[in-house]
């Protein structure tokens, strides 16, 4: 066991994309455990667009992480030491373990021990697609956008880790599944890979007849994960009794005013659709059962994942960055310690 303790805490509140001085990198002991507890060696750490939104000075569904504060996130490690019978040594464990490598479980910071019928999964799935990334699209898609087979599905950030999934368990319903995504590569790879019907490339100037083109009839459900220009266009195209499932903003949380565009909600009214925003933290009872039947289809060769892996610890800032950038494919990890 490393006698050291690596974590970034947070220096400042960033304007845009941060940079070297939004954390910065402190080595310490490693944690001592008490009755109750389990200390927690973390192997990877899972990079999220929520990361962003906790070092704002706005409260979100959790307080914003403070000045001196390690940064929050999910990881995934192993129980190496442990006062808890909950928590064996061993075993692997998912939660909110931070930018450390070592964090300790207990009452106050529960982690959630990997069920059996996912722990030999590839340690990236089980924050991916075996883990809350599934899970969110699993809750979204499934329960507030509920697709029927023939309806157009819209998921925006299609080539992300969270529209990944969502987009091929619309297809599982039989749903017409349209996804949004940067460059014509990602567009190609969702349709060719995951089984998309068609793709809209958000970069090109066109983008927005190739919306139109792309759902003739309209849209009956929408996963939005990007806000701004983009969903607007979308909500535009809605059908009566459409169902928006309003998973994330991404391309605001860089911003220090978020817009709100009103003009929208006529629409909204008139064709009487169901917009829902949603926490997955709401879920957490329910996690287990949503990655026994996401184990099932992925065994059977029903759903796909695709993870991009950061190496090294150093480099947990850039890969944040990374999001915005729109570098990545997939679920993005970052690799801490083997």
């Amino acid at each position: 066991m490393s006698e050291e303790n690596r974590r970034y805490a947070l220096a400042e509140r960033p304007e845009g994309l941060i940079d070297d001085n939004t954390f910065t990198l402190e080595t310490n002991p490693v944690p001592e455990i008490g009755e109750g507890e389990a200390l927690v060696k973390v192997k990877w750490i899972s990079i999220d667009p929520t990361n962003r939104t906790w070092i704002g000075e706005e409260p979100t569904y959790l307080p914003p992480v403070q000045i001196g504060e390690t940064m929050r996130a999910l990881g995934l490690g192993e129980v190496v030491a442990s006062n808890n019978g909950n928590y064996p040594v061993g075993s692997l464990v998912t939660g909110l373990t931070g930018w450390s490598d070592y964090t300790v479980a207990s009452d106050s910071n529960p982690l959630m021990v990997v069920p059996e019928t996912a722990k030999e999964a590839p340690p990236a799935s089980l924050l991916g697609m075996l883990g809350m990334t599934g899970c969110t699209a699993y809750f979204g898609m499934l329960e507030i956008g509920d697709p029927k087979e023939g309806e157009t599905v819209v998921v925006s950030a299609a080539a992300g880790a969270v529209g990944t999934v969502a987009g091929q368990l619309a297809k599982l319903r039989g749903a017409r599944v349209v996804g949004i995504a940067g460059g014509p590569e990602k567009c190609a790879w969702i349709i060719d890979e995951l089984g998309f019907d068609a793709a809209v490339d958000y970069k090109a100037d066109d983008w927005k007849q190739q919306l139109k083109d792309a759902t003739p009839k309209g849209i009956d459900v929408n996963f939005e994960n990007v806000g701004g220009e983009i969903m607007e266009a979308v909500l535009l195209r809605l059908n009566i009794n459409a169902r928006v499932a309003l998973c994330g903003l991404i391309s605001g949380y860089n911003d220090d005013v978020r817009p709100l565009d009103p003009r929208i909600f006529g629409r909204l009214l008139v064709n009487r659709v169901k917009l829902q925003g949603f926490i997955i933290l709401d879920y957490y009872a329910r996690f287990g059962e949503a990655i026994r039947e996401l184990s099932g289809w992925v065994a059977e060769g029903k759903l796909k994942s695709e993870q991009t892996v950061v190496e090294g610890f150093e480099n947990l800032p850039d890969a944040l960055n990374m999001l915005f950038k729109g570098e990545n494919k997939g679920k993005l990890v970052v690799r801490i310690n083997d």
